[in-house]
C-alpha cells in the first residue's frame, strides 16, 4: 500500500514525531549545558561581589582566586545574601540588593566598612535604557562615587541616597543624567536592602 503524504493523518503524524525529536534533542542539549551555564553564573555573582570591593578586570582564573582570599564566610539573612570579607587585613561586609528599575529588576552589591561608610558598590540590571539608566552598570565612575559616604544615621537609619541635587555630600550621590526614574529605583533599593545591614564590632573580630 502507497504511503499517502498528501494526506492530513500523514501531516499530523509526521509533524508530531518531528516535535518529539526536536524536544527531545533540546532537552539534551540543555542538560548537557547546564553544568557550564551554573558554573558561568556563579562566576559572574563572584566577580560582581569583587566589582563592589573595587577589585576588577580579572580573568575566570583570577576572579575565582581573588573571591577564595577575600570572601571568608558567606550567610544567608531572611532571604539577602550577605558576605563578610577581608581586604588587608580590614573587615568588609558585602551586600547583596534587589530593586526595581524604570523598565525590569534591578541588583547590585554594596560593600559596608565597619564604621558605617561605603568601601565599594556594584549596581547591575535587567533591562534599562542603554546610555541612561543603564549607566547604573556600565558607568565604573558613577559607582565610584559612593565610595566613603556614610550609610547610616545615628539613629542606623539609612540616609545613604541618590538624589537630583546633592545638598550633603556625605551622603548623597547625584543620580544618573537623564535616568531619574532608574536613579530613584536604586534609592529605593539602597533604603530597602541595607536597613538591616549593620556591621559590629562582633563582625570585626
Amino acid at each position: 500500500m502507497k504511503l499517502n503524504t498528501n494526506s492530513n493523518s500523514y501531516i499530523i503524524i509526521y509533524s508530531a514525531i518531528l516535535v518529539v525529536i526536536v524536544a527531545f534533542l533540546l532537552a539534551f542539549v540543555y542538560q548537557a549545558l547546564k553544568p557550564m551555564q551554573d558554573a558561568n553564573v556563579a562566576l559572574d555573582v563572584k566577580k560582581q561581589i569583587l566589582y563592589s570591593l573595587n577589585i576588577r578586570d580579572l580573568d575566570g582564573a583570577e576572579a575565582e582566586a581573588k573571591y577564595a582570599e577575600v570572601v571568608k564566610e558567606e550567610k544567608d539573612a531572611d532571604g539577602q545574601k550577605l558576605y563578610q570579607c577581608e581586604i588587608d587585613g580590614q573587615q568588609i561586609l558585602v551586600a547583596s540588593m534587589k530593586g526595581m528599575g524604570l523598565w525590569g529588576g534591578i541588583s547590585g552589591y554594596m560593600a559596608v566598612k565597619t564604621d558605617g561608610t561605603v568601601y565599594g558598590a556594584y549596581f547591575n540590571h535587567e533591562s534599562e535604557t542603554a546610555g541612561l539608566g543603564a549607566e547604573i552598570k556600565d558607568s565604573q565612575e558613577w559607582q565610584e562615587k559612593f565610595i566613603g559616604k556614610k550609610i547610616f544615621d545615628e539613629n542606623g537609619r539609612v540616609v545613604l541616597s541618590v538624589v537630583k541635587k546633592v545638598e550633603d555630600p556625605a551622603t548623597q550621590v547625584d543620580c544618573v543624567t537623564g535616568a531619574t526614574l532608574t536613579s530613584n529605583g536604586v534609592d529605593a533599593m539602597l533604603k530597602d536592602c541595607l536597613k538591616n545591614v549593620k556591621p559590629t564590632k562582633a563582625e570585626e573580630e
